[in-house]
């Protein structure tokens, strides 16, 4: 082993930190980074540490103390502005000046008087200050000090060390030069959206809910208006491209469509109808033009929302990379391209790409300029099809290309896949996505993932968009648990996470399946879809106080905040979420069983929510607006799926009396 010079203080363990720094830490602007770190150093100096951050590209760094806990264990807290890319470090040195004066403290405290070696050392330190301050003002009152401790004895000196104006000086022109910085770890920032957003997803052609003709980007607006009104933000397309005509699906996927049938949107591309190439980068003409959807765009725009599309790299027998790039598709051993299949299902008017051809290189970077196309028209949110069917390499490629340009771009994962895959995707770039949300269901479930979400490492780079249901999955759950089933998994989608959605139907409790599947029967992927935007029984209402409780609450719109409580129930959840200040603190108490009243005992957390144990205070259901007085932590609770399947509790704290009355705040 070589002799070099060693770093002079240990920086280890930085949380939060991914693999080493390989993906960078995700969070939104203006929020908070809690970073925190093993910082040691031989012998028995005192250590300072700051933590440093910059936007990445920039030279000079801001910075901010960083404070000792137990245990060597560091924490500091940086809080970001723009959105795009970032990094951050710890800088850390042994601190010679407060080492002086933690030395001459103990000794005068000590008894000791004979400290001119001390106070020497100290004028050494001080005048060593001064020279680093050059020309600064400091530099005169430095020297003053200086001075002062050449000439102090044991009394003066204790006195001067401990000066809050000297203290204040050293800080400033603190001797950096034997410090020790770590490595600089990347940490990416989104816009608001990217963490707390409300989606609504429907198919423009089916945006009127005729059953025999389609609609176009100018019908839609009613239906986004409605969406508004019940509180969505991100109004969500299926694709929006030329359907192909090759193999054309018909109604319930059957293989072969009748006249007039609109074919599967996921079909993408028809060279023979586009008015734009026919391709990725077009609109089906059905729908309108460019220019339709721009104007469309816009209107959305002025009503606090946006649109997110979906980027489908699939191509049908009539797209136009058929004929200009053949040697992006697999071929069969006769030479004709091969359709996806996903065995047992087949797919007979999709062929998909050959991501590890020969000229990979110009594919992707035409998928690239297809998500660019749509940027510059003003989408900035995509919704990515069976991304984990890509190569992971090629979504980290894309997305950090494209966030180069623009940085507000907003992706979100369709990967229903194995977990290891869908984290990879969430890591290298993806901003939002799917879960098992879906699938979870009773209280041992929900409980064990959304912990596994929110509380561990995952809470850093993989953000849940809980989608209730999609074109392609109508859970069994929903299928056979009627309207209190709907009413429950929005109240748990829109509640545990910030971001969630729901596929149109779901607010008219929509569930008829394929008998034996998780699949819509007659679904809109196939046909036009005939429906009463208004039907008895719809959950519209609810949804839209839901939706009025998150953007009022501004503990609903974070993400890490939330914790599970003892309810003695197995089909009652209990949990809550609160703001770090505490000043918006709610509980949630809701059935996981569509059929049977259920009651419970459930034990609300006073400590953490700063109650005492004997201490009064009020909840108020947002949902209702009754308020109930508890005092304790054990107390009882009442629900119904079909009348009231849940509550939403704001703690009021008790403030005092007024007019006679208890007031609680």
């Amino acid at each position: 082993m070589k002799l070099s010079e060693a770093d002079t203080v240990v920086i280890d363990h930085i949380t939060p930190q991914l693999e080493g720094g390989r993906y960078a830490v995700k969070r939104i602007s203006g929020q908070d980074l809690v970073v925190e770190a093993d910082i040691l150093k031989e012998g028995h100096d005192l250590v300072t540490a700051v933590l440093k951050w910059r936007p990445k590209g920039d030279a000079a760094w801001r910075e901010t103390p960083m404070t000792l806990g137990q245990n060597d264990r560091w924490t500091g807290t940086l809080s970001v502005g723009q959105i795009g890319a970032w990094e951050y470090t710890v800088e850390a040195w042994g601190d010679t000046f407060r080492s002086w004066q933690d030395e001459v403290r103990k000794k005068f405290n000590g008894g000791l008087r004979d400290l001119k070696s001390e106070a020497l050392e100290g004028a050494s330190l001080v005048s060593k200050a001064a020279a680093r301050a050059g020309k600064s003002p400091d530099a005169k009152r430095l020297k003053a000090f200086a001075s002062q401790l050449q000439q102090a004895d044991a009394e003066a000196l204790s006195t001067i060390s401990a000066s809050l104006e000297l203290t204040a000086l050293m800080i400033a022109w603190t001797d950096r030069s034997l410090s020790t910085t770590h490595a600089p770890l990347p940490l990416w920032v989104d816009r608001e959206r990217a963490a707390y957003a409300a989606w609504y997803e429907f198919f423009p052609r089916s945006a009127e809910g005729k059953a025999d003709s389609g609609s176009t980007f100018r019908d839609c607006l009613p239906r986004i208006d409605d969406a508004k009104a019940m509180g969505f933000d991100v109004i969500y397309f299926p694709p929006i491209h030329p359907i192909g005509e090759t193999n054309r699906k018909g109604r319930n996927n059957s293989l072969h469509a009748e006249p007039g049938e609109p074919g599967v949107p996921y079909a993408i591309g028809n060279h023979r109808h586009g008015v734009n190439g026919g391709g990725h980068k077009d609109v089906a003409p059905e729908l309108g033009t460019l220019e339709d959807l721009s104007w469309l765009i816009g209107e959305v725009k002025k009503r606090g929302m946006e649109i997110a599309i979906d980027f489908a790299i699939n191509c049908s027998p009539d797209h136009p990379y058929v004929e200009s790039h053949p040697e992006w598709f697999f071929k069969r051993p006769d030479g004709t391209i091969k359709y996806a299949e996903n065995p047992p299902k087949k797919y007979e008017d999709v062929y998909p790409l050959n991501f590890h051809n020969d000229n990979w290189q110009a594919l992707w970077q035409e998928m690239r300029d297809v998500i660019a196309f749509w940027c510059e028209i003003g989408i900035r949110t995509f919704r990515v099809d069976n991304p984990h069917t890509k190569p992971v390499s090629f979504w980290e490629y894309l997305i950090g290309d494209i966030h180069e340009t623009y940085p507000d771009a907003i992706f979100l994962s369709e990967a229903f896949t194995r977990p290891k895959m869908m984290q990879v995707l969430a890591k290298v770039g993806f901003t939002q996505s799917y879960t098992y949300f879906t699938w979870r269901n009773t209280k041992w479930e929900l409980t064990e993932y959304l912990t596994e979400l929110t509380q561990t490492e995952m809470k850093d780079y993989f953000r849940g968009n809980f989608f209730t249901n999609t074109p392609d999955i109508l859970p069994e759950y929903l299928q056979r648990s009627g309207r209190p089933g709907f009413l429950i998994r929005a109240f748990l989608a829109a509640t545990l996470s910030p971001v969630y959605g729901i596929y149109s139907g779901f607010e008219l409790c929509e569930n008829a399946p394929i008998p034996g599947k998780e699949e819509y029967i007659d679904s809109e992927k196939y046909q036009f879809k005939g429906r009463d935007w208004n039907a008895p029984g719809n959950i519209k209402d609810y949804v839209t106080r839901l939706n009025a409780i998150r953007r009022d609450n501004r503990a609903l719109q974070e993400y890490a905040n939330l914790r599970f409580h003892p309810a003695d129930n197995d089909n009652i959840l209990f949990y809550s979420k609160k703001t770090v200040a505490g000043d918006n603190a709610l509980l949630f108490i809701v059935t996981v069983d569509p059929y049977n009243p259920q009651t419970a005992f459930v034990h609300v957390p006073l400590e953490e929510l700063g109650i005492g144990d004997r201490e009064t205070y009020q909840v108020e259901d947002l949902l209702t607006g009754e308020r109930f007085t508890w005092t304790g932590s054990r107390n009882f609770v009442s629900l119904n799926p079909h009348t009231r399947p849940a509550h939403i509790f704001r703690v009021r704290r008790w403030a005092g009396r007024e007019g006679g009355r208890d007031v609680y705040l």
